[in-house]
C-alpha cells in the first residue's frame, strides 16, 4: 500500500497488518528506529484489529521500506503519514500510535493532525536524546554497519530479564536491526538529532497520550512526567508487554471516541 501525494522528501511504505478496510476506524502504527513495524507490533495486532483496520508504516531501509540516500526530517515522515491518512481515512476515525521515532512522528501529527483524531506515543518524547548522542551513533554505523549497534540496542530495548524469558522475540527484532540499510539508519538518526518540539507540544490540536517504559534509558519516565508509566518494560513496549499496551490504548481511545 502506497500513499498518494507523498511529499518529495521521503516515501514511506504502508503495510496492511489486520482488520477490515470497511471498518469505521483506521489505526496507523509507527515503528521504532531499527525495527520493522510488523514485527514490533505483531503481538498487539490481533486484538487491535478486532474492531478496526490496522496499517503500519516502515522507515526507509527498515522492514518493507526501500532504502534511501536522501535526507529527511521527522516532519517529513509525519507529512507522509498524514497524506496516507487523508487518502485512506475519509469517512472514518483515524487513530495513530507510534514507538520511539514513530512516537516522534506522533508528536508532529498532534500539532498538525489532518484527519488524525488522536495520537498515542510510546517510549518517545518531544526531544529524544541530544545531538551528540546521534552523531556518535551515526559514526558507529558508518564504521561497522548496524551490526555494530546490536549489543547497545539489546541493552536499551529490553528490560532486565526479558531476553531470557522471550529469546525468540528478542532474536527476531535484533535480526531485523542487522538487516536495516546502514545509510537509511543514519539518516533517521540525523532526523532525530534535529527533532525538538519541547517548546511547541502544548499546541497539540488533538488528544495526545504518552506512555513510557519503567526501565527505558532512552526516554526515562523522569523526562516525561505527564506520561503513563508501563511497568516492567524498557524501550519497545508493544513487543515486551503487548497486553498492557493494548489495554492502555483501548482505555485511552474509549475516552476520545466521539
Amino acid at each position: 500500500m502506497r500513499p498518494g501525494g507523498t511529499g518529495p522528501m521521503v516515501e514511506l511504505t504502508f503495510t496492511a497488518l489486520g482488520g477490515d478496510r470497511g471498518s469505521r476506524e483506521l489505526l496507523l502504527l509507527g515503528p521504532s528506529l531499527g525495527t520493522g513495524v510488523a514485527t514490533l507490533w505483531e503481538q498487539c495486532v490481533p486484538r487491535l484489529a478486532e474492531d478496526r483496520e490496522v496499517v503500519g508504516w516502515d522507515l526507509p531501509g527498515h522492514g518493507n521500506g526501500p532504502s534511501t540516500t536522501a535526507s529527511f526530517s521527522i516532519a517529513d515522515l509525519a507529512a507522509a503519514v498524514r497524506g496516507f491518512a487523508v487518502e485512506h481515512g475519509e469517512g472514518r476515525r483515524v487513530r495513530y500510535a507510534g514507538v520511539s521515532v514513530g512516537g516522534a512522528v506522533g508528536f508532529e501529527l498532534a500539532l498538525d493532525p489532518g484527519p488524525v483524531a488522536d495520537v498515542a506515543t510510546l517510549a518517545s518524547a518531544p526531544r529524544i536524546a541530544e545531538a551528540d548522542v546521534w552523531a556518535e551513533r551515526i559514526e558507529l554505523v558508518r564504521r561497522g554497519g548496524t551490526s555494530a549497534v546490536v549489543a547497545g540496542s539489546a541493552q536499551r530495548w529490553f528490560a532486565p530479564g526479558f531476553a531470557e524469558r522471550q529469546p525468540r522475540v528478542v532474536g527476531r527484532l535484533l535480526d531485523e536491526l542487522v538487516a536495516v540499510d546502514d545509510t537509511s539508519y543514519t539518516l533517521v538518526c540525523a532526523a532525530l538529532a534535529d527533532f525538538d518540539l519541547r517548546e511547541r507540544i502544548g499546541e497539540a490540536r488533538v488528544p495526545l497520550a504518552s506512555y513510557v517504559g519503567e526501565h527505558d534509558a532512552v526516554v526515562p519516565p523522569s523526562q516525561l512526567p505527564e506520561a503513563t508509566v508501563i511497568r516492567g518494560v524498557a524501550h519497545l513496549p508493544p513487543a515486551e508487554d503487548p497486553a498492557t499496551v493494548i489495554d492502555d490504548l483501548e482505555d485511552q481511545w474509549a475516552t476520545t471516541t466521539a
